[in-house]
């Protein structure tokens, strides 16, 4: 032991030379010692005629004199969750246990899907979107630059970094430079390959000035990577025809609130399908049909991806958001270009 902070017993010091006193000499804590006191060399009991008992006021290493340690009341099992709940808290430590987390500790699926409140944000965000592209190109500005920030703050708090501010502002930065490439470059498609390659370039050389394990710096790399990736593909929106954008968000929004819905996972899926489907057919007939259900298809798999590994609710209103919509801009943006 190398602290001894209540003067422990040292065998290589020289013994303590207490002054002589009349009635016998100091003890441990200054208290007399009675005459009887044989010495560590004696073996007579050295209080044998006394008839009061010698009380300590100082610390002491005997156990004996120590009182039990009451042992901590064991913490309970929580409470089984329903799957896209949230759990009570906890007093292990964490504030919350997610119901993802709990399933992850006892072997079930981590899957839990955003649920209709962030379905519901993202039909109203979809909306605002196919008015703004009606409206014009500035109208559609303002919900598309919300549509990006949360899509790389989303992204970052999915993969479990957070917090991440230099990641998400590089992201962020990114979606931004993309449209004002777009804007310039009257809506060319090349603006947004031209700025992701830019940043992929300022993220590699961002994460090698960093000082982290090269572990975390891929992880860190990778993941600044696809934020800025999906921030600058939401950008896909501006760079499409109004009437595809109008089209494409409007059966977005039809489809992930119909995917929300409680029903089994296939059933539900068939069903926005053809939710999304039918929304665009009846905004554009049979071309307006098929954009909807391409639409609507990548808006599930964002929406899947929201929905994977230990999602939070911070997770399902952000990238729950705005995954189904940012996956579904390269749709709306190829789909009528191939139908002519």
């Amino acid at each position: 032991m190398t602290n001894q902070p209540y003067g422990a017993y040292d065998p290589y010091q020289e013994p303590y030379q207490a002054p002589q006193q009349p009635q016998g000499h100091a003890g441990p804590q200054g208290h007399a010692e009675p005459q009887g006191y044989a010495g560590p060399q004696g073996y007579a009991e050295p209080y044998a005629d006394q008839q009061y008992t010698q009380q300590w006021q100082g610390q002491t290493w005997d156990t004996r004199l120590q009182p039990p340690v009451a042992e901590a009341p064991a913490v309970p099992a929580p409470a089984p969750v329903a799957a896209d709940g949230y759990g009570p808290a906890t007093l292990g430590g964490n504030s919350r246990l997610t119901a993802a987390q709990r399933a992850r500790a006892e072997g079930r699926s981590p899957v839990i899907e955003p649920g209709i409140q962030p379905a519901a944000l993202t039909a109203v965000l979809g909306l605002l979107l196919a008015g703004g592209a009606a409206l014009g190109t500035y109208a559609l500005l303002v919900p598309l630059v919300l549509l990006q920030g949360l899509t790389a703050a989303g992204w970052f708090r999915l993969n479990g970094m957070w917090p991440a501010r230099q990641g998400i502002a590089l992201g962020f930065l990114g979606a931004l430079a993309a449209d004002v490439a777009l804007l310039v470059s009257d809506r060319s498609p090349g603006a947004i390959l031209g700025t992701l390659g830019v940043w992929v370039l300022l993220s590699l050389v961002l994460q090698l000035r960093s000082h982290a394990d090269p572990d975390e710096r891929m992880y860190g790399l990778t993941a600044t990577v696809v934020a800025a990736a999906l921030a600058v593909m939401a950008g896909g929106h501006l760079a499409a025809d109004a009437s595809a954008v109008t089209v494409g968000t409007v059966a977005v929004a039809a489809g992930i609130v119909v995917r929300a819905l409680p029903s089994p996972t296939p059933v539900s899926v068939l069903v926005a399908l053809a939710a999304a489907a039918g929304a665009g057919f009846a905004l554009d007939g049979p071309d307006g049909a098929l954009l909807g259900a391409g639409a609507a298809l990548c808006a599930l798999i964002g929406h899947r991806v929201a929905s994977y590994d230990y999602p939070s609710r911070f997770v399902h209103f952000t990238a729950g958001v705005a995954l189904p919509l940012a996956a579904a801009a390269p749709a709306i943006w190829i789909v009528p270009r191939l139908t002519g």
